[in-house]
């Protein structure tokens, strides 16, 4: 993208950790300039810095370290909203800061399965864009980004999908703490611990690719028909989500076909280059150690997902585990990527 001036952008939900990640991920973005930072009552009035407790690795940054947060209402100086808000707020102030002309890129859950509202995976569903068309909102609207467990499966499963179709499939997701949010899960519950159960995640697995694998047509987003099955457990892993998969594909697959699907598979925001972008959004090892969170979830700026160990089954076709950054590709920098997938479509001006 050619342009003079940065886009302004403002983060709800700024003080948690989601939106924390979103500022360290915006700070010196090429195409977006953070103009406007905003969170609950108790944050409002303060500067950032005072009112945050950063838990991330890198600095805060100074201009953002200065800002006055604001109140998440729709009256902020920006083009843009990130949503990293809690899902027991996010619904409706979304909504009204899309009524009053926002574009709203949203981390969280609330609108992710409505009708009129892409799930977007730029590599793998950018045409879903053109339903945002039919939202009610004027200049306003809203996008969503998957839940993260869901963007690193529906990465691993597009090339199969598309190659040799997909009839069903059985994923274990190992999901790490960060993906509870600050300050999480108590200590004395994970340590020495797996615990087999997170609230709603699931549903979200097993219903969000089929939205997100599902065909444009005729002004609607109609689901792909694949059985998923999912268990998911929290695990003493500060950050990178494993999962364990398992697939019956429709077409007859060798492993180096498949492999080779993963290896050369490629989306726009890889052709065009977009600044938070992967240069290849898969990875293979063929080490069978591979993929571990500790080694690989940050290749590729934390946006790529790290497959390994793929091979035959004795109940399905095949096996593989795959890992991916929960709070980078499977959050913030998976959003951001959705705003500069918005902005070279022509969505945002």
């Amino acid at each position: 993208m050619s342009q003079q001036k940065k886009i302004s952008v403002g983060v709800l939900g700024a003080t948690g950790s989601v939106g924390q990640k979103f500022i360290a991920l915006l700070s010196d973005h090429p195409w977006f300039e953070i103009t406007e930072v905003a969170a609950s009552e108790r944050s409002s009035g303060k500067k950032y810095k005072n009112a945050v407790n950063w838990i991330l690795t890198s600095l805060l940054p100074k201009k953002v370290a200065n800002m006055t947060v604001k109140d998440c209402t729709p009256n902020l100086n920006c083009q843009i909203a990130f949503s990293g808000l809690d899902s027991s707020v996010a619904g409706e102030i979304e909504l009204s800061f899309a009524k009053a002309g926002y574009t709203v890129v949203s981390n969280s859950k609330n609108h992710r399965m409505d009708k009129d509202v892409p799930l977007l995976v730029p590599e793998i569903n950018h045409e879903h864009l053109e339903i945002i068309k039919t939202q009610k909102f004027g200049k306003g609207c809203i996008v969503t980004n998957p839940n993260c467990s869901t963007i690193g499966l529906s990465l691993a499963l597009k090339p199969l999908h598309d190659k040799f179709g997909l009839e069903s499939v059985n994923v274990v997701t190992l999901q790490a703490l960060s993906g509870a949010g600050y300050p999480g899960i108590s200590s004395l519950d994970i340590i020495d611990n797996v615990i087999p159960f997170i609230y709603g995640e699931e549903g979200k697995v097993e219903t969000e690719p089929l939205k997100i694998l599902g065909e444009y047509k005729s002004g609607k987003i109609q689901d792909t028909k694949i059985r998923i099955s999912a268990q998911c457990n929290r695990v003493a892993v500060m950050d990178g989500h494993t999962e364990c998969v398992q697939v019956n594909l429709k077409k007859k697959a060798t492993i180096e076909e498949i492999i080779n699907a993963w290896e050369n598979f490629k989306g726009i925001p890889q052709k065009r280059n977009f600044p938070t972008a992967p240069s290849k959004p898969i990875h293979y090892f063929d080490d069978q150690k591979y993929p571990q969170p500790k080694i690989h979830r940050n290749i590729d700026k934390g946006m790529a997902v790290s497959i390994g160990r793929l091979r035959e089954d004795s109940l399905f076709d095949y096996k593989f585990v795959i890992l991916s950054h929960n709070t980078v590709r499977g959050a913030a920098g998976g959003a951001i990527l959705c705003a500069e997938m918005m902005v070279e479509d022509g969505y945002i001006k």
